[in-house]
């Protein structure tokens, strides 16, 4: 019963943490290949919020490893963050 409270209360604590890591959203929008895609992320930093939409977006984009870098390197047609909360 011990351990299963200690799990229950261990769960609580990692989604409790989840919801609450990120400070930043960022959109970005890219156009690869004539095709183009735009994509919201939350993240802890506004690097790592950008560098996260810009990965979500080549992956609907390209298509294999040298594709998807290279779409990674094409400057955003559109690129906004803000804070949350």
């Amino acid at each position: 019963m011990l351990g299963l409270l200690a799990l229950l209360v261990f769960m609580g604590v990692v989604v409790y943490g989840s919801l609450n890591i990120a400070g930043v959203r960022c959109e970005v929008c890219i156009t690869y290949n004539g095709r183009a895609q735009c994509r919201t992320v939350d993240g802890v930093s506004e690097e790592e919020a950008r560098m996260a939409a810009t990965t979500n977006v080549c992956a609907f984009l390209s298509s294999g490893v040298t594709d998807s870098m290279a779409c990674g390197r094409t400057p955003p047609t559109r690129a906004e963050c803000v804070p949350i909360g």
